[in-house]
């Protein structure tokens, strides 16, 4: 670890291989944790690069749990944000997921609860009926019937117990780690597609380059800059969207606009959420078509960049006509309720 750490110190970039090995320190129970987080710290002073985090990402990979989804690896996505932004905004992803599922499209959702924000991805499939501990038989049942499973961080990366506490001293003295973007790389199923929201317009190509160096098919990378500085770990009508592909779709690296894809651009107040009372509301609200026209236009916007990715649908504005048709046509509102029933009978 102090050889890696040196390194780094150096100004050198790890090698793919040199991060890996540094991910097995940091889940090593023999290794200091001042050492671990020396490491860190100097990692993330230098600036992680994507094979670096490709390195950690990938030993983390192949040190969770097997949840035993391989059949639906290769059509299945992922789709969720870093966190990090500070925006407190609606779960934009959690409900694409729903959305997606209804059109046919596998989801391999992998999360947490909220760190960072008043509701987070697990807080909400929760309160929809969702075990956030179901066995492995479950998520495959899930998956069978529902179209979609949901695995609960914790319970899949049993590698994390050694680094949790320099995570969280580092995290006390506002030390932002590697670790802060970790978490939508290492889905222990593996799909093959994902769309990732990140908290910075300066991580999109990095993290677009580490899931590629991951060896995922397609996908893209995502970040809106909000017109006050601010930015948002999605992709949104309420900004500019930097957005960078990987895979199949590496050539994409543009930035895309709300008038782009013929949707009205909104201000951001359209897309905040509260607490998880308020957030079931706002879903309720959505399905109705009584919620925010700038929040529905996202929902939809991500739903079509997801059916893009995965070749469901050849445009974003093909993809948007698909996603309001699930939105607004009772397919979403029929999966919500197909999902409290399958884990109220289990």
């Amino acid at each position: 670890m102090n050889e890696l750490t040196s390194l780094v110190e150096q100004g050198s970039n790890l090698t793919l291989e040199q991060a890996s090995a540094a991910a097995d320190q940091l889940a090593s129970a023999e290794v200091d944790r001042g050492e671990k987080a020396k490491f860190l710290t100097a990692l993330a002073a230098k600036g992680e690069v994507a094979d670096e985090v490709a390195g950690i990402a990938k030993r983390f990979r192949e040190l969770a749990r097997d949840p035993g989804l391989q059949r639906w690896q290769d059509t299945a996505i992922d789709v969720c944000g870093t966190g990090g932004d500070k925006i407190g905004s609606f779960n934009i992803s959690t409900t694409v997921v729903f959305g997606l599922a209804a059109a046919g499209v596998p989801v391999l959702k992998h999360g947490n609860k909220s760190i960072t924000s008043k509701c987070g991805s697990a807080n909400l499939l929760e309160a929809l009926g969702v075990n956030l501990m179901a066995d492995d038989a479950t998520l495959a049942k899930s998956m069978e019937q529902l179209g979609f499973c949901f695995m609960f961080a914790p319970a899949f990366h049993p590698a994390f117990k050694e680094i949790m506490p320099v995570r969280q001293e580092l995290a006390a003295q506002g030390q932002r780690t590697v670790f802060n973007i970790l978490g939508p790389l290492i889905n222990p199923a593996k799909p093959a597609h994902q769309l990732l929201g990140v908290y910075s317009p300066t991580v999109v190509d990095m993290l677009a380059g580490t899931l590629g160096a991951l060896g995922l098919r397609s996908g893209l990378v995502a970040h809106t800059v909000l017109a006050d500085g601010r930015g948002m770990d999605e992709l949104s009508v309420v900004g500019e969207n930097r957005v960078r592909g990987f895979g199949t779709l590496a050539a994409v690296g543009e930035t895309w606009t709300a008038e782009r894809f013929s949707l009205k651009p909104a201000d951001v107040s359209d897309l905040l959420g509260g607490e998880l009372e308020d957030n079931l509301r706002i879903l309720d609200e959505l399905l109705d078509g009584k919620s925010p026209q700038g929040l529905e236009d996202t929902i939809c916007f991500n739903i079509a960049a997801a059916l893009m990715i995965v070749g469901k649908c050849a445009s974003i504005e093909e993809g948007i006509e698909i996603a309001r048709d699930v939105l607004l046509g009772g397919a979403l509102k029929a999966k919500l309720a197909d999902t409290k029933d399958f884990y109220a009978s289990l």
